[in-house]
């Protein structure tokens, strides 16, 4: 009887089972039979440091600190990968894995995989973000940081005996920035799931007395373009005279006191609801209660190759969307958004009272949206990608054991 295969992930960012795309994927690997561990940082709602959660293992670790700046950063990873190299060693003793799936950022943890490839264990690295043009978006600059960065990213796919990208645009850096073979590379998109992103009544107290509300979800952070929102705001209230519209932005982040400060000072304290991070329950309350989500998130090169979670998540939930005009998000919704002018928060604002007064537009995008999950993004279409790319990594071991025969 075959041995049951085994994988452990690891993530650094964000804890599990908070983190919607690692959750997503260990579910469809425990539901394809494999034995799923994973090691992650503890989070808000997720201070244990193990437990079982629908059967899969999860262990955490407590970080000192929370990076903000290139030396928060470095101390950060620095201490991330200390403890998650001593708590797969605990995994390893404990259940064994076959796989390290390594998630970044950072893109160190090929130092993890490739240390245990020593051992005949094979590397898979999840790419979700493109780290050296993330330090760019985040920094202004490239100097021997970026440098830095573009080199701890060839090396990852060096060691990678695969390579999962989040899009078309990731598999390019992959093949022609990584190295890699383009038959390494599997595109596997973070479709929502329609289990999860579930369609109720909206609640109206969440306008706090306003007709229309707007709605955000996602990081606080700098790239994430939430001064942008807040700018659009401003030329809604005092340009555009629109005092109907209140704004909710759902999230935490290095950045979340910060805009709370801007939105006083533009004038907007009353018109915004900072939530924070909050259980799914709230953000759905929010999401389903908007009559517009917006995604304000910089036009950069970042930006513009990556795939973002909360567009797919708004069109599940029937929602329209405004947002600036970046390659990936114009892929991701097509119809479903209006497209505002890059970094131009007055023709956001523009774009936002556009859909605010015209509720059959607003309905038609929804649907178009919300169909377009249906059929084609929602993540049961994404989970057999990773599978057959699963499946190919253990053809090729398979291969070379008969070879070695």
């Amino acid at each position: 009887m075959e041995r049951q295969r085994r994988v452990l992930i690891l993530v650094e960012n964000l804890p599990s089972p908070f983190d919607r795309r690692v959750w997503q994927e260990a579910g469809a690997l425990r539901d394809a039979g494999y034995a799923v561990s994973i090691i992650c940082p503890t989070g808000k709602g997720y201070d244990k440091n193990y437990e079982v959660i629908d059967g899969i293992h999860v262990w955490r670790y407590r970080l000192p600190t929370e990076g903000e700046g290139a030396l928060g950063y470095l101390l950060e990873y620095g201490a991330a990968l200390a403890c998650t190299f001593f708590l797969a060693w605990k995994v390893l003793l404990k259940r064994g894995f076959d796989v390290v799936h390594a998630c970044n950022p950072p893109d160190l943890f090929f130092l993890i995989g490739g240390f245990f490839k020593l051992f005949g264990k094979k590397f898979v690295f999840d790419h979700h973000d493109a780290n050296p043009e993330l330090y760019e978006a985040k920094f202004g600059k490239r100097d021997w940081l970026y440098r830095l960065m573009v080199l701890l990213e060839r090396l990852t796919f060096r060691t990678a005996d695969l390579s999962i990208a989040t899009n078309e645009s990731y598999r390019r850096i992959a093949v022609q920035r990584g190295g890699m073979a383009p038959g390494r590379v599997f595109v596997v998109r973070s479709g929502p799931s329609l289990e999860r992103m579930k369609i109720t009544p909206p609640h109206e107290k969440i306008k706090r007395g306003r007709k229309y509300l707007v709605g955000y979800v996602g990081v606080m952070g700098r790239q994430e373009g939430i001064d942008y929102l807040l700018r659009a705001v401003a030329h809604l209230v005092h340009d555009l005279r629109r005092t109907d519209v209140h704004f909710a932005l759902v999230g935490g982040g290095t950045s979340l006191d910060e805009m709370k400060a801007l939105a006083k000072r533009l004038g907007v304290a009353d018109y915004v609801t900072f939530t924070g991070r909050v259980p799914d329950a709230e953000m759905l309350a929010v999401l389903n209660t908007a009559d517009v989500c917006v995604n304000p998130d910089v036009a950069n090169e970042m930006n513009d190759i990556s795939t973002m979670n909360k567009i797919m998540e708004y069109m599940a939930l029937g929602k329209p969307i405004v947002q600036f005009d970046l390659t990936e998000g114009r892929f991701s919704a097509q119809a479903a958004s209006l497209y505002a002018r890059r970094n131009n928060a007055f023709d956001l604002a523009v774009k936002i009272a556009e859909l605010l007064d015209d509720p059959a537009r607003r309905a038609l995008m929804g649907a178009y949206g919300r169909k377009r999950v249906e059929n084609e993004l929602e993540w049961r279409y994404e989970a057999p990608r990773l599978l057959t790319a699963y499946e190919t990594l253990w053809a090729a071991r398979a291969a070379r054991e008969r070879h070695a025969v």
